[in-house]
């Protein structure tokens, strides 16, 4: 006699795993509702005080940015980073040049290595068009400028150096660089100034080639009018 198979039955309750998994995800979408919509109000006075503060709105009361540390962009600054760029962007310079912001002004970096031998400060004749294009840059604007020398950590040792120390290095090469954009762009001296800082400034480590390679450099800080 052949077996009889067990009638099968139907599950009655496989729908509660479905309703399970849907209450489920609805747990998890009004908790995530109820998350998103705890507003930290003193966030958002300072944002909308920021706001006001950058479109230079009369009723502003907070002067603090939304987030500490990042300043709103003036339109002076971004103007002058433009010009900064577009006057740079012919040289096919690479990372040779670099145009940054800071809280002075905008800040146009030359390496060392584009400009001066090493252990030295006077300009190498690949070292003009740089410069030729920061002046006509400069020529256009009334901001007064400083123009900085940096080096990294390691010290002069050049046999044909005549610096006593990364001091002396960079305030000369400072100088030197003012006193090209001067005599030979007829740039008016007054709006101008010098410095050097030796090590004690880095963009980055002085620990690889590379960091080293970015902190030997002269940078020209445009500083804002205000």
């Amino acid at each position: 006699m052949k077996r009889r198979r067990p009638e099968e039955h139907d599950n009655t309750d496989r729908w509660v795993v479905s309703y399970a998994d849907f209450i489920t995800l609805l747990f998890a979408f009004f908790t995530t509702m109820y998350a998103i919509s705890q507003v930290d109000t003193a966030k958002l006075r300072m944002f909308a005080g920021s706001m006001k503060s950058a479109f230079r709105s009369a009723d502003s009361s907070v002067q603090k940015p939304v987030i500490e540390g990042i300043v709103p962009v003036s339109p002076e600054a971004a103007s002058i980073e433009r010009m900064a760029r577009e006057s740079i962007l012919p040289l096919n310079a690479g990372n040779d040049i670099e145009v940054s912001r800071d809280e002075r002004g905008v800040v146009v970096s030359i390496g060392d290595n584009l400009l001066f031998e090493a252990g030295k400060a006077e300009l190498k004749k690949e070292a003009l068009p740089s410069i030729s294009a920061v002046a006509s840059m400069l020529k256009k604007l009334p901001n007064r400028a400083i123009i900085e020398g940096h080096t990294d950590n390691l010290p002069v040792s050049a046999p044909s150096s005549r610096f006593a120390s990364n001091w002396e290095l960079s305030t000369h090469r400072a100088t030197t660089v003012l006193s090209h954009l001067i005599k030979e762009h007829n740039l008016p001296p007054e709006r101008f100034s010098a410095a050097g800082y030796a090590e004690y400034r880095p963009r980055d480590t002085n620990n690889t080639p590379e960091g080293r390679a970015k902190n030997r450099r002269v940078d020209i800080v445009v500083l804002g009018s205000r």
